[in-house]
């Protein structure tokens, strides 16, 4: 088992294959988009495989496949069937934007998926274009009935806007009704590709919480689980759950066991850090399974105690870079 110099389990990897997308979410990137970095500079299929194969021997077992869009990727499916086949690896997860994926659920079923995070910020077509400054909203809901349809466990991550979304709250409780999914709430972060943000504190999770519980008095707290991100709860007579996730207030960071691998192949010890060394570098210089494993565990024992204490060590403080650039 992996351990941090906090005493805490490492056992999952957010792994973005792309920093390439096809929507523009505001929160997320500038209008004009990013500069994308070079395919060359991708960590190829194969690095990533080994990667997940040394890691996996030292605890890693919960993979997760982000982007940007993961499924812009060409590749992508066969890169998730060879990552299910590692034998230690226990689950492998996407989040997708759902835009490329309402054709494809049923082959993630038979590819042996764990679960989809899905990202929907409204389920109002003006203001998902508002949001995502694409036309893309009937593609998405296509994804999200199918993955219903065939029964793979899901997660709506909605990002909670001030001024944008906050009408979306109560009709994305909804869709937990009579389906048996989870709608997440997210606190907005600062990683939109600009560095300017408004007040990221106005609707943080204690703010979310209470908006929910004054229109739903009976909302009854449920278990959270181990190193979840989320605090969870369900409406009583409902099928589904939702969840509170104070992505910007950090209160979750003393059980995080994950770790994330940029598509340029920065390990991330935290979200919030600029990286602790580069893998790709590192491999194409010709390092070894061992020099790989002992670069890790070297990198955990400088870990952040939490989101706060890694931003502070940041070579550029302030928050700047888009999150698809990090693994959304």
């Amino acid at each position: 088992m992996l351990y941090d110099n906090h005493g805490r389990v490492i056992n999952y990897l957010r792994i973005a294959v792309t920093d390439r997308c096809n929507l523009r979410c505001h929160y997320c990137m500038p209008e004009e988009g990013i500069k994308y970095v070079d395919r060359s500079n991708l960590l190829t299929f194969e690095e990533l495989e080994r990667v997940v194969t040394i890691f996996s021997r030292l605890g890693i077992d919960k993979i997760r496949i982000t982007g940007g869009e993961p499924f812009l990727r060409k590749g992508i499916n066969d890169f998730l069937e060879s990552i299910v086949a590692i034998g230690r690896v226990k689950s492998t997860h996407i989040t997708t934007n759902g835009t490329l994926t309402h054709d494809k659920v049923g082959e993630l079923k038979n590819l042996g998926v764990s679960s989809v995070n899905l990202s929907l910020d409204s389920l109002d077509p003006s203001r998902f274009f508002e949001i995502t400054r694409r036309d893309n909203f009937d593609r998405v809901m296509t994804t999200l009935a199918e993955l219903i349809e065939y029964e793979i466990p899901t997660k709506i991550n909605m990002v909670v806007m001030n001024r944008h979304n906050i009408d979306d709250i109560l009709p994305m409780i909804e869709l937990t009704k009579h389906n048996e999914i989870s709608v997440r709430f997210l606190e907005e972060m600062p990683f939109n590709g600009s560095g300017e943000h408004d007040d990221l504190s106005t609707w943080n999770h204690i703010h979310i919480l209470d908006y929910i519980k004054s229109n739903h008095p009976g909302l009854r707290k449920i278990n959270d689980g181990p190193n979840s991100t989320s605090s969870n709860y369900q409406v009583p007579g409902y099928v589904g759950n939702i969840g509170v996730i104070a992505s910007f207030s950090r209160t979750f960071c003393g059980t995080c066991n994950r770790l994330r691998l940029t598509p340029i192949g920065l390990l991330k010890t935290c979200l919030y850090d600029d990286g602790v060394f580069n893998i790709r570098d590192l491999i194409r210089q010709g390092a070894t399974d061992a020099d790989l494993s002992h670069t890790l565990i070297e990198a955990l024992s400088h870990r952040a105690k939490d989101g706060y204490e890694a931003e502070q060590k940041r070579s550029i403080i302030r928050v700047s870079e888009s999150m698809a650039t990090i693994g959304g």
